[in-house]
């Protein structure tokens, strides 16, 4: 079967985009790894989506997959593993050694945790290095943790973390704080956090499991020990694009450039949305939106395929 859409991703930008060609009538698959995406990994209540004063992360994914169900969309729970064109088609190969053809493609695949790169991270993930408090932040229920990055991720993740732990340290690289005042305002609040800015993280320690972290003051030089449980990374993300190597072209960030306008990139069919393309500003409802914007694009680009 040639379906007319194959839709990579089912996270905001993902599902709008299955959402609005379920609605144009499209014989089309999505493929992904889960529903939700980063939204199911929110560690505090999304609170600027339009039609919710306040959800979790969990619960707005629980309306994603209900709205893909109640549209009659098939989902397969897979990864994709290479894109190839051939012709006027798609070929999509997938981790579950299946292939599917398309006549055109949507990239929502947003982007995966990236590691701090120190000695003894990879070590101890799973042993005390997390990427996901809200999947593991219960399991150090009275303990002392670390949150490596001072941006949004950070601080909602140390917000999320003090209804559980004892103590909590956020490590930032630079001088300035990244996270927005709010989130700031927050930390401040909670009683049980201390920020400690321009600071390196050098190395990872334990028995085990991790039992301490040491990082450098970069205005000092001075290299301090923390005697810590746990620690949770949120240094950015990395867009999830490497299968689209070879039909679109990519940003220093990793990140596939795409048209604003339609959201397609280099190659006529492919389009890429959510925080896996260089879009400026990564929020849900922005890919929600860019998810429409591809889905209508696209139906127009087959109209014209098929004449």
């Amino acid at each position: 079967m040639i379906y007319d859409l194959i839709i990579i991703g089912a996270g905001p930008a993902g599902t709008s985009a299955a959402v609005y060609a379920a609605r144009q009538k499209l014989n089309m698959l999505v493929i992904s790894k889960d529903v939700g995406g980063q939204v199911a990994e929110k560690s505090v209540d999304i609170e600027n989506y339009p039609g919710f004063d306040k959800i979790s992360g969990p619960d707005l994914s629980k309306h994603f997959a209900d709205q893909l169900k109640s549209n009659n969309v098939e989902v397969a729970l897979d990864e994709v593993l290479k894109i190839e064109k051939e012709g006027n088609k798609f070929i999509i190969s997938t981790s579950h050694n299946q292939k599917f053809e398309a006549l055109a493609v949507i990239i929502g695949t947003g982007a995966d945790p990236r590691p701090l790169e120190a000695p003894g991270e990879k070590e101890f993930i799973g042993k005390g290095v997390s990427y996901c408090s809200l999947c593991d932040g219960p399991i150090f229920r009275d303990k002392t943790v670390a949150v490596i990055g001072g941006g949004n991720s950070g601080f909602e993740s140390a917000v999320f973390l003090s209804n559980y732990v004892k103590k909590i340290y956020i490590l930032e690289f630079s001088e300035v704080l990244r996270a927005d005042q709010e989130n700031q305002d927050l930390i401040k609040k909670n009683g049980k956090t201390e920020v400690i800015t321009s600071a390196k993280v050098l190395k990872i320690e334990g028995e085990g499991f991790v039992k301490s972290l040491t990082y450098q003051d970069r205005k000092t030089n001075e290299e301090k020990k923390l005697e810590i449980d746990g620690i949770f990374v949120e240094v950015g993300r990395s867009p999830a694009t490497a299968f689209a190597k070879g039909l679109v072209e990519f940003s220093e960030r990793d990140e596939i450039i795409a048209q604003q306008e339609t959201m397609q990139t280099k190659t006529p069919g492919l389009f890429a949305v959510g925080d896996c393309n260089q879009g400026k500003y990564k929020q849900i409802v922005t890919a929600a939106g860019e998810g429409a914007k591809a889905a209508l694009a696209a139906y127009e680009y087959l109209q014209k395929t098929k004449k």
